[in-house]
Formats: C-alpha cells, sequence, structure tokens
C-alpha cells in the first residue's frame, strides 16, 4: 500500500473510510480515504490485489489530459505527444507545456546556430495549478515543489552570466527554478537540490531570468502573475486581447509568446 495527495471529482463528498476502485481492462487499483483537505483534495492510500506495481497499474488505467477543444478521446499516442522531447524523469503531475513546442530537429537547429541549452528539473505539482482565491495575491501561497540542477547545468548559467549572455527560460517552471538558485558574491550559480515555494509577484527583481517562452494561461493564477511580473502587467493584458481576439489557444497544447 501507498499513500497520495489526490484531487477527487467527482466524488468531493467521500470522507475518511471510503473505498472507491478504479478499472479497465483487467486492471483494478483500490483505494481508501484516508484524509480530507480543502478543494477536493484527499490523501488517499492506494494497491493492487494483483501484485502489479502501482505506477504500472496507473499507467495502464490513466488517461491523458486534453483540452477541451480537442474533441475526441485520448489515443496512445497522446502519451508521447504529451512530453517533452527532453522528458527524463517522472515525479510531475503535468507536463512543462511551453517545452510542447520544441522538436528534435529544433533542438538540432539551436545547436546548430550555437544556442547553449541546459536543463533543468522541477517535478510540477498541484500549486502550479491552484487558483488564487485570496482576495490580496499576496495571501497566495504556492506549494513546494522538487527541483534539481545538476553541476554541468550550473556551469552553463554561470557561464552565460559571466559572458552577459541572455538566459531564456523555457516555462514558468524554469523560472521558478532559475529564480530560486542562490548566486555566490562572484556571481556563479551552483548544483542545487530541494524544494522551491518561490511565488514570483510583481515587484520581484529578477536575477537569473531575462527571457521568457510560455504558452498562455489562464486568469487567476500564479502562472499568470509571474508572467505579469516579468513583462509588465499592461503589457500582458494588451497580449492577451489579442491573443483572446485572434482566437488562440490555452491550455496544454496552447499557443506561446517569446517576452525578450
Amino acid at each position: 500500500m501507498s499513500e497520495w495527495e489526490a484531487l477527487m471529482h467527482p466524488g468531493q463528498k467521500l470522507k475518511p473510510g471510503s473505498r472507491v476502485v478504479f478499472g479497465a481492462g483487467d486492471v483494478q487499483i483500490h483505494g481508501e480515504i484516508v484524509a480530507m483537505h480543502y478543494h477536493g483534495r484527499r490523501t488517499i492510500r492506494l494497491w493492487t490485489e494483483s501484485g502489479l506495481a502501482m505506477e504500472e497499474a496507473i499507467d495502464r488505467i490513466g488517461h491523458i489530459p486534453l483540452p477541451p477543444y480537442i474533441k475526441r478521446p485520448d489515443a496512445a499516442s497522446d502519451r508521447d505527444r504529451y512530453q517533452t522531447v527532453y522528458a527524463r524523469e517522472r515525479g510531475s503531475i503535468a507536463a512543462p507545456t511551453a517545452g510542447l513546442h520544441f522538436t528534435a530537429p529544433i533542438l538540432a537547429e539551436l545547436d546548430r546556430r550555437g544556442v547553449d541549452r541546459a536543463e533543468v528539473t522541477l517535478h510540477v505539482g498541484y500549486g502550479t495549478f491552484k487558483p488564487i482565491r485570496a482576495p490580496r495575491v499576496e495571501e497566495h501561497v504556492v506549494d513546494p515543489e522538487r527541483f534539481e540542477v545538476t553541476a554541468d547545468a550550473a556551469d552553463a548559467i554561470s557561464r552565460a552570466r559571466r559572458e552577459h549572455r541572455r538566459i531564456i527560460a523555457v516555462g514558468t517552471t524554469s523560472v521558478r527554478v532559475l529564480e530560486s538558485l542562490s548566486i555566490s558574491a562572484t556571481g556563479e550559480v551552483r548544483e542545487t537540490s530541494g524544494e522551491t515555494n518561490l511565488f514570483i509577484r510583481p515587484g520581484h527583481e529578477f536575477r537569473i531570468v531575462n527571457g521568457l517562452l510560455t504558452n498562455f494561461h489562464l486568469p487567476q493564477s500564479s502562472l499568470l502573475v509571474l508572467v505579469a511580473a516579468f513583462a509588465g502587467r499592461e503589457r500582458i493584458l494588451d497580449a492577451y486581447r489579442s491573443a483572446v481576439a485572434d482566437r488562440y489557444r490555452f491550455y496544454s497544447y496552447g499557443d506561446a509568446m517569446l517576452i525578450l
């Protein structure tokens, strides 16, 4: 058995002790509610009676979340499409959507043009998508997320800073990792792993990131606040008015903008 934090819908009224069964084909996952939390969140104990490993059972039962404008059920091919080409490790609850715009040929072309790339890891958690419900944005709390910056990535970032080159983050997740790093007195960043609950909002002084590729985000999200902090509220509102007028797509497979 293992305990997980979960969003349950439908099922918000399920109380501790309630049991559920998820199944597809010959695979079943059994669950028991352990604790209730706000806004449909639950701690749930999961197990399989067949001895099948939990991660494999979830892979076989689970579905890929498609945006509402894709009018079809998810298919096996979506498991590859809903990943960045540089994805390596399990841990995120969703793909970092800005990275979905990159393909292997695009990365090869960037290499050919001499654009350095450094890969960092942040395991996206529910807190990234938690709506801002507080009356004042300063009262919103972003849940901790695990991240890792390897020695190679830290060296590449430090070298770019020394050479006064632009550092462009692919996605708000990368921004949160980079802006969570400590900078030494000599301007170096170090190999780091741990958790960050950094909430970037207007007034934040960006120390590392000076360019951003990001998708269009939903209202009342900490992601939209981050983008507004980076580019300026009025400029972002203008961009979003254009996006809505021209029917740009939001959500996972949505359109992106490059802010320099």
